[in-house]
């Protein structure tokens, strides 16, 4: 007798139910911290042609500290600096550090907010790069830095807009996929002089011990436009000169001080005695004018002769007085 198989009934996994988001959240809820990247600042770190040796290894110098940087090939000199603009936009970045410079010696840097503005014009001093500086500080490539800026920013409206700029531009995102997770080195924005010197420090210990890494520079504000590389103008600083004018400054002090050189020269001229007497040079010539030498044997017999006729004479003369000196004494015996 054959017996029937049984049909196994297998389970069938249920499909998990969809869970509705409620229109409407309370405020008790707590907010779900989003570790994704979110903020996506991009930017453009390039130059112009013409920039030197030294202003290269600055902007490379840049690029290494900020891992959320793109670079570009160099601009010409020849377009208008709204194509900037554009090509932020291709390369996707909403901030942007370009360097121009002028006659191989005076470089400008242009720091702007892409789109909306505004935007920065500084002029740089003082630059000193990593491998001319050879400082013992040192840091990690792709470390997200500490931004310190000087308690003058909060003085004036534009110290804070560059300020906002500033750190808007120079702080790597939180999350970027090029960056590390923690801090190593801190970038510090101080003014003194009405200038922005910027340092770059690394992080030895947490009691605030610190090493230069570098680079150096000195950011001399000029203008602040409305518009991304132009615009109306916000603010322009008063007590900036252009390098024109103050190597045209130096020239002129060093034109006057051989104006002074001459007119010393003719003071004392004006003041120097006149007449034959006074007439040092031809004194000096007869005495240092060049003889041959039969006409030098010649003085040196003459003088020898003079000197042997006046010591014949002083001997006379003792010899007189000698003899008187005896008569003399004859007579008084």
């Amino acid at each position: 007798m054959v017996k029937r198989k049984r049909n196994s009934i297998v389970a069938k996994p249920e499909a998990p139910k969809e869970v509705e988001v409620p229109l409407v959240r309370t405020s008790d809820e707590p907010i779900v911290k989003k570790v994704k990247w979110t903020n996506k600042q991009r930017v453009l770190v390039f130059a112009a042609r013409g920039i030197t040796h030294r202003d290269r290894h600055l902007m490379t110098d840049l690029q290494d500290f900020m891992p959320h940087s793109k670079s570009e090939s160099k601009f010409e000199r020849k377009d208008p600096l709204y194509v900037i603009n554009e090509i932020c936009e291709m390369k996707n970045c909403n901030k942007s550090i370009f360097f121009e410079s002028r006659k191989k010696q005076d470089l400008y840097m242009w720091v702007s907010n892409i789109g909306k503005g505004p935007s920065m014009k500084f002029y740089v001093e003082n630059v000193h790069t990593m491998k001319e500086l050879k400082m013992t500080g040192n840091c990690l490539k792709g470390t997200r830095p500490l931004l310190s800026f000087d308690a003058s920013f909060e003085t004036k409206p534009h110290w804070s807009l560059m300020k906002e700029l500033l750190a808007q531009t120079f702080s790597t995102p939180r999350n970027h996929p090029k960056s590390q997770p923690f801090f190593d080195h801190i970038f510090t924005f101080t003014i003194i002089q009405n200038r922005i010197w910027f340092r770059n420090f690394q992080i030895l210990e947490e009691d605030g011990q610190l090493a230069e890494i570098g680079p150096r520079m000195v950011l001399n504000p000029i203008k602040i436009f409305e518009g991304s590389f132009g615009g109306e103008t916000l603010w322009e600083n008063p007590d900036y000169v252009t390098p024109n004018a103050y190597r045209r400054m130096l020239h002129l002090q060093s034109g006057m001080k051989y104006r002074q050189r001459i007119d010393q020269k003719l003071s004392l001229a004006a003041r120097e005695p006149t007449g034959e007497l006074c007439d040092i040079d031809r004194i000096e010539e007869d005495i240092f004018q060049d003889k041959t030498p039969a006409e030098v044997a010649a003085e040196v017999k003459n003088h020898s002769t003079m000197e042997n006729a006046s010591n014949s004479k002083k001997r006379n003369k003792k010899k007189v007085k000698r003899s008187g000196a005896t008569t003399n004494g004859a007579h008084a015996e």
